[in-house]
């Protein structure tokens, strides 16, 4: 991994802001994703990551968190919070923004426990692909305290596969829908192509019902996307 989204957010915290990222998958044409979106207040966030974050309670491990907004939001009303990263840039931006407690770390070598374990904006992706969500779903249920809670979004993306005709194109023979190859690319230079997921609700409950797990809709987004809350 070169880390070009590390470097993307380094560059724009230290005022070398020139280009967005661009990114794709192999279902979909490329997009912006604005720089300056990965710094928003928590005001100008979506109303699932506002909800999640009203959710939190007692000690945070905020798991993939980019430039440290929603960390800093916490902090700023008294809790204790952790946040990792497998980005070095993302880490050194969220030291450099203020956050407290930062390592670079992957959630499948965290030891510490938790009341709270926020994973947002499609918190499934770190999962990459099906066969690996019970592995994942394990790992964060041996990082709860008692009475703990994960507080993970995603999106259904069927919707992606839907043709004029209200049909769908799907590759039955092909792996789960929500699989997606990830492609990043940051002032001309390309990412190492990445695997993401994206869960519906009902297969993310039943995952964690095999691991022992209990999965609730906390909320239901505008647009397909939703929030979950998870606990033992």
């Amino acid at each position: 991994m070169k880390d070009l989204f590390g470097n993307a957010l380094l560059d724009y915290q230290n005022g070398n802001y020139s280009e967005d990222i661009i990114t794709s998958t192999h279902i979909s044409d490329e997009d912006v994703l604005p720089l300056p979106y990965l710094f928003r207040e928590y005001k100008d966030m979506p109303k699932i990551e506002q909800k999640a974050l009203k959710l939190c309670k007692g000690d945070i491990l905020d798991v993939g968190c980019g430039s440290g907004s929603h960390s800093l939001y916490l902090q700023s009303k008294g809790y204790k919070v952790k946040v990792i990263d497998i980005s070095k840039g993302a880490i050194e931006v969220s030291k450099q923004r203020g956050v407290l407690h930062a390592e670079v770390l992957n959630i499948l070598d965290e030891t510490e426990t938790f009341d709270t374990i926020l994973l947002l904006m499609n918190g499934t992706g770190i999962f990459q692909e099906l066969t690996q969500v019970s592995k994942y779903l394990s790992q964060l249920k041996t990082l709860l305290n008692p009475g703990g809670q994960i507080l993970i979004d995603s999106s259904d993306i069927k919707y992606m596969y839907e043709d004029e005709d209200g049909g769908f194109w799907m590759d039955m023979n092909a792996g789960y829908y929500g699989e997606l190859d990830y492609f990043l690319s940051y002032k001309g230079e390309k990412e190492s192509p990445m695997k993401w997921l994206y869960l519906d609700f009902e297969t993310l409950k039943l995952a964690c019902e095999t691991v022992g797990l209990t999965c609730e809709m906390s909320m239901e987004g505008e647009h397909f996307d939703y929030l979950a809350r998870i606990t033992i």
